[in-house]
């Protein structure tokens, strides 16, 4: 079903909005795949964050003319979905996860904002922690000191009145 001027402005423009706030756009080509298993994948997506869709090229190549992935455009053939995340990580983690498990999904490109990554690019940010992992890292080692040095301060108090006894 073709889509008429209107609609397909209202795509790029939607498409656009997405793009403005992205922080890493991936590319895969599903050819092949069957409904159940991109239902798995839109729905790791969704929660997950990634704003996921199939889309035309060529509404795409319009939205990110002019922007921070605008090196895109040239990879942007064939039967492509898009994921698009303000995570940077997010969409990589996703799309590079559900290609292990299906053969037939094969990343493409990505992007981070000016700087376009291949494929080998896409799979070692997907293998990074994410925003959220790392915020919780530093939070376990942000509580971590306290308590070390609690313990390590009732260890010297316990080994003075030891000493005094």
């Amino acid at each position: 079903m073709s889509l008429n001027l209107t609609e397909k402005k209202e795509v790029v423009a939607e498409v656009a909005a997405q793009v403005a706030n992205a922080q890493a756009i991936v590319l895969a080509e599903y050819r092949g795949i069957g409904v159940a298993n991109m239902t798995k994948l839109r729905a790791d997506a969704r929660n997950a964050g990634v704003y996921l869709r199939v889309l035309k090229n060529t509404l795409v190549r319009r939205a990110v003319e002019g922007t921070p992935f605008a090196a895109l455009a040239d990879d942007m053939v064939g039967p492509l979905v898009y994921g698009i995340s303000t995570d940077p990580v997010a969409a990589a983690k996703v799309m590079n996860n559900f290609a292990k498990d299906n053969e037939l999904f094969v990343l493409k490109a990505g992007a981070m904002p000016n700087e376009r990554l291949d494929v080998a690019g896409v799979q070692a940010l997907a293998s990074t922690l994410s925003r959220d992992e790392l915020l919780s890292k530093l939070a376990g080692t942000l509580n971590e000191v306290p308590t070390k040095f609690a313990r390590a301060v009732a260890a010297i108090r316990d080994e003075k009145e030891k000493q005094a006894a």
